[in-house]
Formats: structure tokens, sequence, C-alpha cells
């Protein structure tokens, strides 16, 4: 019994990601599959810890660069227009 469940709409979601870079890599697919799978994962056991904070970043950097940590009661719309 997993300690997380997909809605349909997660899982379309997951499968659009898969289909997207299978398209060029099936290797690659299913590892950011299974990445995804263990973030959910690592999330569902800790989200009493983590569950107020969002982490901000941009993806397409190397190393990955961390724009924002903010607490989930902040504005967090227009600070991030302010580190743009």
């Amino acid at each position: 019994m997993s300690i997380f469940a997909l809605t349909s709409l997660a899982k379309a979601d997951i499968f659009g990601i898969w289909s997207y870079i299978a398209d060029d890599n099936d290797n690659a697919a299913n590892r950011v599959e299974q990445a995804i799978y263990e973030a959910c994962e690592f999330v569902a056991k800790d989200s009493h810890r983590y569950r107020n904070y969002t982490i901000v970043y941009r993806p397409d950097t190397t190393p990955l660069q961390i724009v924002a940590v903010l607490h989930g009661k902040r504005n967090i719309r227009p600070i991030l227009k302010q580190r743009q």
C-alpha cells in the first residue's frame, strides 16, 4: 500500500512528462518518472515537516539555482517579482 495517492490528473501529468521525454529517450523518461514517484514518497513521509515552505528554483540552471525558500503564508508572487 502506497503512502500517497495520485489523482487522475496527476497521473495524466506524469504520463505526459514521461511521453514527452520518451520521444527522445525511454530510459531517461523512466528515470524521471521514478524520481517523481520518489519525490512524492518523500513529501508524503515528511509532509508535516515541510508543508509550510515553498522552494522556488530555476530548473534550467546548472548547478540548480534556488531563487527562494519561503513560508507558505507569505505573499509569494510579489517577492518573486522582486527577484527576477
